[in-house]
């Protein structure tokens, strides 16, 4: 069977190599300046075959090329896991202020946090490369999804999506409240790190 992302695959995969090292190239220059890396992980992937195929399915798109680069918008997917909330925030202003970079959509579950405790940062960028994109055009544009989050938000969305997935749980409604008690004293957490960051900095 065919590669779903057709010719475009090694443009696809260039276009990542492009955005994630203006990451890091970003991380780099803040480390050089505050001593400080601007993120703690950075983890990123091209949406595999089997994933791009049945999220078509379940959007009742055609399995093509250009259902899983135009229609769909998240075949890059970049997660930044950061040590602090203003990283967060900090990430967003440099992401926005890049040159060939247009946001498309936003979302910020950190000051809207979903019913079931999830916060994170969600953004989807419209890349600009020198490739023709799905389209026929050239330069291309090809589409990542970007999720930010603290260390603590992303330790509890690893652990919710693995119990969300056993079937074989007994009480189902105390788990989902005693998980988003945990969301909301992590998220305390963080805002008590980063009041504790502040009274550092103010102190140099």
């Amino acid at each position: 069977m065919d590669s779903i992302y057709g010719s475009y695959g090694p443009a696809l995969q260039a276009a990542l190599e492009d955005i994630i090292g203006r990451i890091r190239a970003y991380s780099d220059d803040i480390k050089a300046k505050t001593g400080e890396a601007a993120y703690e992980h950075l983890i990123y992937r091209i949406k595999s075959e089997g994933s791009m195929r049945e999220k078509c399915d379940r959007k009742g798109l055609p399995q093509t090329a250009y259902s899983a680069l135009h229609d769909i918008r998240d075949a890059i997917g970049i997660r930044i896991v950061c040590c602090f909330l203003d990283d967060i925030y900090r990430a967003i202003d440099f992401l926005k202020s890049l040159d060939g970079v247009r946001v498309v959509e936003e979302k910020d579950y950190i000051r809207h946090v979903k019913p079931n405790g999830y916060r994170s940062y969600h953004v989807i960028l419209e890349l600009e490369e020198p490739y023709e994109d799905v389209t026929g055009a050239n330069p291309g544009h090809f589409y990542a999804e970007v999720q930010l989050r603290t260390i603590a938000m992303d330790s509890w969305a690893s652990l919710e999506h693995q119990m969300k997935y056993k079937h074989d749980i007994k009480n189902p409604e105390l788990i989902v409240r005693e998980l988003k008690r945990c969301a909301d004293e992590l998220a305390s957490c963080d805002v008590s790190m980063q009041t504790i960051r502040n009274l550092i900095h103010a102190q140099e």
